[in-house]
């Protein structure tokens, strides 16, 4: 970590040395020429060879100058608006960080029983509306895979269930790509048309290769929509050392942003200029169980590292953090959720999802969700570091109180001290006897009745009833076409 109030007034965090980035984009690139990647599309494969890859069969080997030409046309910011006023609330550049939830979780711990229930419309409603509400969240993934409709159209239902319960900018998946076309044509409807909605987009999609080295059909043609759409796309590799990747973290890294600058090349050899953000989930594979590690330290220092080949490409990215490997909310996952917090913070990965994740991805919690929110803000005011300025050095204040006097009455006191000093909305911090008064509550009692204040008292700014009934109207035809 290093400190340069001169420049940054901040504190970050760099793990790679730019001649580190350097060789590992090289050696991403040798992969892409000498390994290369399959594409499991027919199109796909048509448009990279006529760029000029050499193709045999559905395998892609792609020349460096085809890399670094997708580099030059990409942007290097995507922005994202609030999808009630059309107003660009995110700017995803630098060290710009903003934080959100992870998507299709199976799981969901319902709030008011405690119970481990399968995720549906109505807990994915309850994800959204808890969301929004909490002001150091900035974007909304569902939080839950909808598992109670047809699912071959539960993409549509869980774009619905979000939509109608934010304003928030959204992060969304879908199965494929007549579901992602379907739920871009409801945001065109609430955007007011297809221009509007590319010039100030509150959607981006959420799509993967499958590592190592594959671009699944669907993947592969929702790179493409989005490109022909000029709407920005997420592409994230999700990597295990020692499973789909080598067990080094060097290899691993190379294999993960080779996958990256596939998809890069298609997105941008399919529409140049088309918004582009890469990503990842960079983990292990946790030899003694075999599980894809959210709260391993190598996860956290491959993230950060991947930050600073964003950086070194000059691309926005797409993070992970606020997640952990703990079944419950205890004492592992407020660890594993505050380091990862800090660290991202501090690395400044532009889009962070996952917050909210436990038991390793399978499962969504309102009350970590709601703790995390804490802890982002406790991170956000270390990374904006400590201002030096004459009026925050207060001399003349110091000299006016002098030897042995408070500064509790001082008017500069009354003017900084909310901007000077963090306030949480959980963590305790009056003394034990009005602690015991007030009930000994725990932080994940304080977290479950804020989960339960939200859900039963906040409402999100509403759609009109005609977009929401349009949106209905497209789920209702995509239902339709399934008997057919």
């Amino acid at each position: 970590m290093r400190s340069n109030y001169k420049v940054q007034e901040s504190n970050f965090l760099q793990v790679l040395s730019e001649d580190q980035c350097r060789r590992l984009v090289a050696a991403a690139m040798e992969v892409l020429e000498r390994t290369g990647v399959t594409y499991l599309d027919d199109e796909a494969v048509d448009r990279m060879k006529k760029a000029g890859c050499r193709v045999e069969g559905n395998r892609v080997r792609i020349p460096f100058r085809l890399v670094e030409a997708a580099l030059n046309s990409v942007p290097r910011k995507v922005s994202l608006c609030n999808s009630r006023t059309g107003k660009r609330v995110m700017e995803m550049e630098g060290g710009n960080a903003y934080f959100g939830t992870g998507s299709d979780t199976p799981n969901f711990i319902d709030p008011y029983t405690g119970e481990r229930i399968k995720a549906s419309r109505k807990t994915v409603q309850m994800a959204t509306k808890t969301i929004d509400a909490l002001p150091n969240l900035d974007f909304v993934m569902s939080l839950g895979i909808v598992q109670d409709v047809h699912q071959l159209v539960y993409d549509r239902y869980q774009f619905q269930s979000m939509v109608l319960n934010t304003s928030k900018p959204i992060v969304i998946t879908a199965i494929d790509e007549p579901g992602y076309s379907d739920i871009i044509e409801m945001c065109e409807i609430i955007a007011g048309g297809e221009t509007e909605l590319r010039n100030n987009p509150f959607l981006t999609l959420y799509a993967e290769p499958i590592s190592p080295l594959q671009h699944p059909n669907d993947s592969a043609r929702k790179l493409m929509l989005a490109a022909k759409k000029g709407l920005p796309v997420v592409y994230t590799p999700c990597i295990m050392a020692g499973g789909t990747v080598p067990a080094t973290l060097a290899g691993a890294m190379a294999n993960g942003v080779a996958e990256s600058l596939s998809g890069l090349v298609l997105n941008q050899v399919t529409s140049e200029g088309s918004p582009f953000i890469m990503g990842g989930v960079f983990t292990v594979m946790d030899m003694q169980t075999t599980i894809f590690s959210y709260g391993a330290p190598e996860f956290d220092l491959m993230m950060a590292g991947l930050k600073d080949i964003a950086d070194f490409l000059d691309l926005p990215m797409f993070g992970t953090c606020g997640c952990t490997d703990a079944k419950v909310v205890d004492e592992q996952a407020l660890i594993e959720g505050a380091m990862s917090i800090l660290l991202t913070a501090q690395s400044g990965p532009n889009l962070n999802h996952d917050v909210g994740y436990i038991e390793h991805g399978n499962t969504a919690s309102l009350e970590y969700l709601t703790i995390c929110n804490d802890l982002i803000g406790i991170a956000r005011k270390i990374v904006n570091g400590i201002d030096v300025n004459k009026e925050t050095l207060a001399l003349d204040v110091i000299d006016k109180v002098g030897p042995g006097g408070h500064f509790l009455a001082e008017e500069h006191t009354m003017k900084h001290f909310k901007n000077e000093t963090w306030y949480p909305e959980l963590f305790e911090r009056v003394v034990y006897e009005n602690w015991a008064a007030e009930g000994s509550k725990t932080l994940f009692d304080k977290a479950n009745e804020k989960v339960i204040d939200i859900l039963e008292n906040y409402e999100p700014e509403p759609l009109p009833k005609d977009v929401q009934q349009k949106i209905s109207d497209i789920i209702v035809r995509a239902e339709s076409k399934l008997s057919k």
